[in-house]
């Protein structure tokens, strides 16, 4: 098949004219779908009030876990069917990052003076469990409603940067984790 001249002219044409329009659709056109977080973005703050005494009765400040990411759970020392369920899933969330999972530490912040069953203890070794010296550490901890219901996340730096939902999906906090450990170059 041969091309007239005018054919030539129109292919040369094309060959110039068709990325610019489709440059300027992509541009002012077409936008792809935004990449949102499973967890809510808080304000980061860094954490005040870091003394306390771990469930051993040792002192514990959890400045010692800085350069870490840190999951943490906020409740009473009788813990639920709720309580355990969120205790586990920040195990099994932990366990599923791979060889990434030292980067991670979890933390279950004690708001009364209950002391933790030692069977539910021993199901989660590894897990920091301390009591603030400051009553009011955990209102650094914003919730809609009961916080005791949320995991939060502390970056390497130790400011709270993220909340997950009440009742959380595994898979959805799993991702969350992996980008985000992806993306940090600390920690």
């Amino acid at each position: 098949m041969t091309l007239t001249s005018r054919g030539k002219f129109l292919l040369l044409i094309a060959v110039f004219v068709v990325p610019v329009i489709a440059a300027w659709i992509a541009y002012f056109g077409w936008r792809p779908a935004a990449h949102s977080n499973y967890g809510t973005l808080l304000k980061v703050a860094p954490l005040a009030h870091t003394a306390g005494i771990s469930v051993d009765g040792t002192p514990f400040d959890l400045e010692s876990l800085q350069g870490k990411w840190v999951m943490v759970h906020l409740g009473g020392g009788a813990c639920d069917a709720d309580c355990r369920q969120l205790l586990y899933l920040m195990r099994q969330t932990r366990i599923a990052q791979g060889k990434e999972q030292s980067r991670i530490e979890r933390l279950w912040v004690l708001e009364d003076a209950v002391r933790p069953d030692a069977g539910l203890l021993a199901e989660h070794a590894g897990l920091h469990v301390w009591r603030p010296a400051d009553a009011g550490f955990s209102g650094q901890f914003p919730a809609g409603g009961d916080r005791t219901t949320h995991i939060y996340l502390i970056d390497p730096l130790g400011n709270l940067m993220l909340r997950f939902p009440a009742n959380p999906e595994p898979r959805r906090m799993m991702k969350d984790l992996k980008l985000l450990l992806k993306a940090s170059q600390i920690g």
